[in-house]
């Protein structure tokens, strides 16, 4: 074998990696490719599932009742109301046993801002009860929404 043939030989086996029990080798630039893909795809699906876990919970259902019955937010925004994914990096965006406070991006013909919501239970898989509830627009006109009277979180004060 001449010293080209082994060089272009030892060469291939370093580009080329062979999968277990395959006879195929596996280019290493296809190798990252499908790795990178298969982790972005696993991110974003993470993603997805937090947005909608987000989405479902009381605290946030219930907020958002509070905003499309609340007239004077309604009109400060516009209809058609557009509610946004939370940003979930955003430290405000807070959930733990007992407390949940949300920062949920909101927009309407008219403006755009943030609900801001507050909202707490007395032990784990009890009743969530609002807090309050309030609209920042992006021009820094606040408008509550909804705070609570009462002690037990029954009573409800419509702003």
């Amino acid at each position: 074998m001449t010293t080209q043939a082994h060089l272009k030989a030892h060469k291939t086996s370093y580009c080329h990696k062979r999968s277990p029990g395959s006879r195929m080798p596996v280019p290493l630039g296809k190798l990252v490719l499908f790795t990178s893909t298969m982790a972005s795809g696993g991110c974003a699906l993470v993603y997805y599932l937090m947005q909608n876990t987000f989405s479902r919970a009381s605290y946030y259902q219930s907020a958002l009742e509070q905003l499309h019955s609340h007239s004077e937010a309604l009109e400060a925004l516009g209809i058609p109301l557009t509610i946004h994914y939370l940003h979930l990096t955003d430290k405000y965006n807070f959930v733990d046993v007992a407390h949940a406070q949300l920062k949920i991006p909101v927009s309407g013909s008219k403006s755009e801002g943030h609900l801001y919501v507050s909202s707490s239970r007395d032990a784990p898989f009890k009743r969530w009860h609002l807090q309050e509830v309030s609209l920042e627009l992006k021009d820094g006109q606040q408008i509550p929404v909804f705070k609570c009277s009462g002690e037990n979180g029954d009573e409800v004060k419509k702003e």
